[in-house]
């Protein structure tokens, strides 16, 4: 142990919360299992498994692409474990958030009644970014939205779950979530053998299983479409695509005539019903949104309007992932669910507020800046961390257009121990909990993605920061796991044919950037 923990820092109580100790050597319950069986192990020996964890995920192609470059994703050999009480708490947390959002889309593309009532006010939604006023009206078959959600969550000083910020959007990540389970059995076997964890290799057959539920059909087509080989999320892509058996097909694989969805293949074309789409809205369709887009199919909003295909996730959703309406989702929990929202809010700041955006603008090197369309840690504004010119930029940009910012208090995330060299030291962590919606149950996957920030002191997690991530383990109570269905096996499938296009000059450097443009939440 002294070799792991020795001289492991814990902060003063109430600054920081460490997860696996509640005072120097002294392991929290959930964590016993797992620090009894690393207490033998040399920081030498975990050093070599983390290497040869490193180089398993590059030959597997197991990547993200930061700056047009492949890399593959940090995997930290230490997981992170949550008790089944606690994910229990977190698991109606996240399906409650989803069930009042799938309510606030279904209204606001709609009858609007949320805004008539002034729960929200109107132009806060006609301001945003990604409320496209193209989508109303568009009822899906069985009134799903948010096929998949990805709820980020933190752990605060006092160890408390709270909301960081919703992703009903494109969600990405749950490829880790899958791979890292399967390197970490393999690694650490002993570790295993002396925990009993809920499997979370049954994620494709949930989301195979909402995606068809999601056409109102007997036997639907359902393809996964992808921006292609240089969007950063790629093999995320194709992996839930070979995992459900379905076809992996670029915006060019497809034709809509007459509202009628096919995919080219070597037997001819193919009708296609339900499209798990993981291309931006401003990038599907060139007929409703951006005219040069290279990416996506014309006239599928128009297909989805008729009724003739699904698309999952639902376009316009982004309005949900506004981070001046994550300031109303607790009102819409009562509004719509009349409960209480069971995972409360990081504290936040309205900055259209002229008052409150006087008080932020005050003190800003207290809080966190961010702005409400961003993405993947792009825009975010430490206070604490950044330099007199950085803030004075970001007042500027505040005072120019307040709508576009929101300031939360600058929690201090929840650490895990990490691998760092051959020492474990603390590192802060967050943690993405994915929900799938049938329109019947919304099932969540045991654990999510824990994000961690790798460098010492950060607070950004995210990937295309520098951030890796850790397995998390979501222990049982009972002496066997929780039995979870496997993805079945993907049949023989047609090949698709791509269309080849102009795919050389100018055209071909468009679609790359493009490809490489489209967000990854």
């Amino acid at each position: 142990m002294a070799d792991l923990f020795e001289d492991y820092p814990l902060g003063a109580p109430g600054t920081v919360w460490d997860e696996m100790f509640d005072a120097p050597g002294l392991p929290r319950a959930d964590y016993d299992a797992l620090h009894a069986t690393l207490r033998p192990l040399a920081g030498s020996d975990l050093r070599v498994r983390a290497d040869v964890l490193a180089r398993a995920f590059l030959d597997q192609g197991i990547t993200f692409a930061l700056g047009g470059v492949e890399r593959p994703f940090p995997l930290d050999i230490i997981p992170r474990i949550i008790a089944a009480a606690q994910w229990r708490h977190v698991e109606s947390g996240v399906v409650q958030r989803v069930r009042a959002l799938e309510a606030f889309l279904a209204d606001v593309y709609g009858p609007g009644q949320v805004l008539a009532d002034g729960v929200v006010p109107r132009r806060l939604v006609v301001t945003s970014a990604h409320f496209h006023r193209e989508a109303a009206g568009v009822v899906p078959a069985n009134g799903v939205r948010v096929h998949v959600a990805g709820v980020d969550l933190i752990r605060d000083e006092q160890g408390d779950f709270r909301v960081l910020e919703d992703n009903v959007r494109i969600p990405s990540g749950v490829s880790y979530v899958m791979e890292n389970r399967r390197a970490m059995a393999h690694v650490l076997p002993e570790v295993f053998a002396a925990t009993r964890i809920q499997p979370v290799e049954a994620y494709p057959a949930l989301l195979l299983r909402a995606l068809r539920a999601a056409s109102g059909m007997d036997e639907p087509t359902v393809v996964v479409l992808t921006p292609g080989v240089h969007n950063s999320a790629y093999f995320e892509h194709a992996l839930l695509a070979r995992e459900m058996g379905v076809e992996l097909v670029e915006g060019r694989d497809l034709i809509c005539v007459g509202n009628e969805v096919a995919m080219r293949t070597t037997a001819g074309e193919r009708r296609v019903d339900v499209i798990y789409r993981r291309v931006d809205d401003e990038f599907l369709d060139p007929v409703q949104f951006r005219a040069d887009s290279v990416l996506g199919c014309a006239g599928l909003l128009n297909a989805a309007r008729a009724g003739k295909v699904t698309l999952a996730n639902a376009v316009g959703n982004g309005v949900a992932d506004d981070k001046l309406l994550y300031t109303y989702v607790p009102d819409l929990i009562r509004y719509y669910l009349n409960e209480e929202p069971i995972l409360p809010n990081v504290e936040t700041y309205r900055l259209d507020d002229p008052e409150v955006r006087a008080d932020v603008l005050s003190r800003l090197d207290q809080l966190v800046l961010k702005p409400v369309d961003g993405s993947g840690g792009a825009g975010i504004v430490i206070g604490s961390a950044a330099t007199e010119e950085q803030l004075a930029a970001v007042a500027q940009r505040i005072e120019v257009d307040p709508r576009g910012w929101i300031a939360q208090r600058e929690v201090r995330l929840s650490t895990v121990p990490t691998l760092i060299g051959d020492r474990l030291r603390p590192r802060h962590v967050d943690l993405r909990p994915f929900a799938v919606n049938d329109g019947t149950t919304i099932s969540v996957l045991p654990g999510g993605l824990t994000r961690v920030a790798l460098p010492e002191g950060a607070l950004v997690v995210n990937s295309s920061q520098g951030g890796g991530s850790k397995d998390t383990w979501v222990v049982t109570e009972s002496g066997m796991p929780v039995p979870m269905q496997r993805a079945p096996e993907p049949p023989p499938l047609e090949s698709a044919l791509p269309d080849p296009g102009p795919g050389i000059g100018g055209l071909a450097q468009q679609q790359q950037q493009q490809q490489q443009a489209v967000t990854s939440c």
